[in-house]
């Protein structure tokens, strides 16, 4: 997400509003105005900051899944034989390994597109600076436990959901 499309979202949960105590967006509707306060920029404002975690995440996350579902297959088996429990680990532990890596500059992101126009205008080192110099290394994995809890159900049952479309597109449309 980033910039006036994260607003949709930030909006329902209060994160925008909580820092001035000013009720100035209560429907996801009313975010459509920033694009007339702010202009076509701020639609975009952390932009780099959210590539800067999907980028390294993604990769992450599908290279330890490829490399998990190889060592977890059987001599003499194909990886495309592996069974549920051994997608549902790999999917899961490939989650785990995403997130490590995406929750620093997903923290930095949060801070940087929540914060009040100009605060930040060297933007995502600035942010890292404050955080640092405030809270402490420890602030950029911050809710680091929660995110670890929920990535390994739903990597793993996203990746079996996956596989399990491919094995079905495989059989109705063969060599497609």
């Amino acid at each position: 997400y980033s910039g006036t499309f994260d607003c949709f979202r930030k909006t329902l949960v209060g994160e925008i509003q909580a820092a001035t105590g000013e009720t100035k967006y209560s429907r996801s509707l009313d975010c459509a105005w920033l694009y007339c306060e702010a202009g076509i920029c701020d639609m975009y404002k952390g932009t780099v900051l959210t590539l800067m975690r999907d980028v390294p995440a993604s990769r992450m996350y599908f290279m330890t899944y490829e490399w998990l579902k190889s060592i977890l297959t059987p001599e003499g088996k194909s990886v495309n034989d592996l069974s549920a429990p051994r997608i549902l680990f790999a999917g899961g532990l490939a989650g785990i390994f995403n997130w490590e890596v995406a929750i620093p500059p997903d923290m930095l992101t949060s801070h940087f597109q929540t914060a009040p126009p100009g605060k930040y205008p060297n933007g995502f080192r600035d942010v890292l600076r404050e955080l640092i110099r405030e809270e402490g290394a420890a602030s950029l994995y911050k809710g680091f436990t929660a995110v670890l809890i929920r990535a390994f159900p739903s990597n793993a049952a996203c990746f079996l959901g996956f596989e399990v479309a491919m094995k079905f597109l495989n059989w109705v449309a063969p060599g497609l």
